[in-house]
């Protein structure tokens, strides 16, 4: 029962917290102190090897003889790759080699199982604004929807939207369905005992282990016939497929010669401007640099210091400080902030050369986040403003807000009375704008271009509170302790989709929720995103957890990695799980995260690639297969996805997949399909085992 559930989860919980620290990677074999089902089949192994040592090896040299076939035998119901005369070249699948285990069975469509169709016209997809016309101004206020005047409140930190004001005192608000916090606790107790078992472990390793084998084999099998169809595909290759930077921080989205040198251009052309207020006295740019005992034409790089080196593996608090040029907060607060005395005109001015030189290179496109802090409900009213007056738009970039998991020093400081206060400065003026675009203009144009939330801090940081139906409702939470990742991570989610219901009613865009998860700190933070995250960023922890990984295998939540980025803080690059991960197919991005800490060339992403492919061999078909992954992932609309991608994107396998657009081989793709599919069938064909 659910108490049950409840107490093993916290056992599982407590148990996590204090073996977090030296839990490394586990070993595909290491689960046989939970697993007793382990411990009998060796005890089996061994009585019956002397026994039956010459009749194993004559059946070991059997299967090998029937590991490998060249097709994958048909039934009359179902087929694993069908050929129609009537679709074009560019879509037929190949002939190529698959790879059957002995003792596998062929693999059949989920969706056709029992005659249950999935239907593309159930599912539900997320909203976005389409690019603007070529003369069509992307800051136009004239095409707003009406005002609907309806009351907001918010209890126990979700925001609740109210048909009239009787409505409101009655309280008696509108439904928009989201999962209330029992619903959650239980289904996150139910999933933390889950990835405990024993079993579950041992079935999980296992699979994977087959994933990752059968992938080696395709390759050796196929490889050739993958680079035989990109050779013969006219016009792409890997330069000219749209490939996006699915994580980056707008605060580091350009490398440091860029910045230093904007630095020296601003100084040689407005030395003599007034752009700063230190306490009352207003100083000029000149009058700056002379108060840091700096001159601008003496700065170089490594002056400049905000390169992110060998110092700060294991230290984020050195990491964060490497955002202050020359180490001062005051070159921070004038070219890295979009609140100061100059209206962050700089800051707008650094990003619209980084979108401009994303434009030019013009198969790149980038998601920079820029932050909301919680502490006042006027940030999103400063941010829209600053965005709209400096027009800071490019049509290689989609935005996204990230929130810092910051409430303890907001807290410390009396910023807010408690957590729930924090929660509606983030959400309470996004849903006004949504219910009065007209009375709320900057922040509604300035909402059109997000695409998602994200929340962000450094996760090794460890808060030791389990979320549980006991805990403090967010209005209750007034220590100055932090609450935990998971709580964090709920009251999110909980806000956003009820904001998306009500958006998504009103016709306007909806956003994604896309946390950092898994750089470093507990197992628990990659559960909680699993229940509620469209995809994470970084993911390195799914390593340590076979069933998690498996269960991000079969669910297909995207992962951007950064291993530049991981190199430098948490795990060194040829010890990084992509190639892994990549290889198992789970679907990964490359991502560049901090290009002004991490990367030293004018197109960071490409460099993140480049590095990548040299590290892990990867071959044309493996880089644009990523690329691929990143454009689906992203927030680009459906009808940009259409022109980079190919009409049919969202179906699976190859019949999603237009080669001419996207450069990845149908083999590839057939390849991928089937696997998962297989894996889901197997799953399937166990329920209905021991439902019998």
């Amino acid at each position: 029962n659910k108490e049950e559930i409840r107490t093993l989860a916290e056992k599982v919980f407590a148990t996590e917290v204090l073996s977090d620290d030296a839990k490394e990677e586990l070993s595909p074999f290491d689960v046989g102190e939970h697993c007793p089902i382990v411990q009998e089949e060796m005890k089996h192994h061994m009585v019956m090897q002397d026994t039956k040592e010459a009749h194993d090896k004559r059946k070991k040299r059997l299967q090998r003889l029937k590991t490998i076939v060249h097709k994958v035998p048909e039934t009359e119901e179902k087929k694993l790759s069908v050929a129609d005369d009537s679709e074009p070249l560019y879509k037929t699948v190949p002939d190529f080699q698959r790879v059957q285990i002995t003792g596998d069975f062929a693999s059949g469509y989920l969706r056709d199982i029992e005659g249950k169709t999935w239907k593309e016209e159930d599912e539900i997809y997320p909203d976005f604004n389409p690019p603007p016309q070529k003369d069509e101004d992307p800051f136009r206020t004239d095409n707003l929807p009406n005002d609907l005047g309806y009351p907001l409140g918010m209890k126990n930190g979700v925001i609740y939207i109210y048909p009239d004001k009787n409505a409101l005192s009655k309280g008696k608000p509108r439904n928009y369905n989201y999962p209330d916090v029992n619903e959650f606790v239980d289904d996150m107790n139910f999933l933390i005992t889950l990835i405990a078992q024993g079993p579950v472990k041992t079935y999980s390793h296992r699979r994977l282990k087959f994933l990752s084998s059968k992938y080696k084999v395709h390759e050796m099998l196929n490889e050739m016939e993958e680079l035989k169809e990109l050779k013969n595909n006219p016009h792409r290759d890997f330069y000219n497929c749209r490939k996006v930077d699915t994580h980056i921080h707008a605060a580091a989205c350009m490398n440091q010669k860029h910045l230093l040198r904007f630095i020296k251009k601003s100084y040689r052309v407005n030395a003599e401007r007034v752009v700063y207020n230190a306490k009352g006295i207003q100083l000029t740019l000149k009058q700056v640099f002379e108060k840091l005992n700096l001159h601008p034409y003496d700065l170089t790089v490594d002056s400049l210091d905000v390169h992110a080196g060998r110092q700060t593996f294991q230290r984020f608090d050195k990491f964060n400080a490497k955002y202050n040029p020359v180490g001062a907060s005051e070159l921070r607060d004038l070219y890295l902030k979009t609140e100061n005395f100059i209206d962050g005109e700089y800051f707008a001015t650094i990003i619209k050369e980084v979108g401009s030189d994303l434009e030019d290179a013009k198969y790149q496109y980038a998601e920079p986040r820029l932050s909301i802090y919680g502490r006042s409900p006027e940030e999103w009213t400063k941010l829209a403003s600053w965005f709209n007056k400096h027009k800071v738009y490019s049509p290689n970039m989609k935005w996204m807000i990230q929130v810092p998991r910051i409430y303890d020093i907001f807290r410390a400081q009396k910023f807010v009375p408690h957590f729930g206060k924090m929660l509606e400065n983030i959400f309470m003026p996004v849903f006004e704008a949504t219910i009065n675009p007209n009375a709320n203009k900057e922040l509604s144009v300035f909402l059109r271009h997000i695409t998602g939330f994200d929340s962000v801090d450094d996760e090794s940081k460890h808060s030791g509170h389990m979320f549980s139906k006991k805990s403090p409702a967010p209005q209750e939470w007034t220590i100055e302790k932090n609450p935990s990742y998971t709580y964090y991570i709920y009251y999110m989610y909980a806000n956003i989709r009820v904001l998306n219901n009500l958006r998504r009613e009103r016709g306007m865009n909806t956003f994604l929720f896309r946390p950092h998860c898994g750089e470093a700190g507990a197992i628990t933070h990659l559960l909680a995103a699993f229940m509620t995250a469209d995809n994470i960023s970084h993911g390195l922890n799914l390593k340590k957890s076979p069933v998690l990984q498996y269960l991000y295998f079969l669910t297909k939540i995207p992962i951007a990695m950064s291993p530049l980025s991981n190199n430098s803080l948490f795990l060194e690059y040829a010890k990084n799980p992509l190639l892994d991960f990549h290889e198992k197919g789970l679907v990964i991005s490359l991502s560049t995260d901090d290009p002004m800490q991490f990367h030293y060339t004018k197109e960071p992403l490409m460099e993140e690639y480049a590095i990548a492919a040299q590290v892990f061999k990867l071959s044309t078909c493996d880089m644009c297969e990523i690329a691929r992954s990143s454009m689906l992932q992203c927030g680009m609309s459906h009808e940009e996805k259409v022109h980079f991608l190919g009409e049919e994107y969202r179906k699976e396998g190859p019949q999603g997949n237009d080669i001419r657009k996207t450069n990845v081989a149908q083999i590839r793709m057939a390849y991928r399909y089937e696997t998962w599919c297989y894996e889901l069938d197997l799953i399937l064909q166990a329920l209905k085992t021991a439902e019998q």
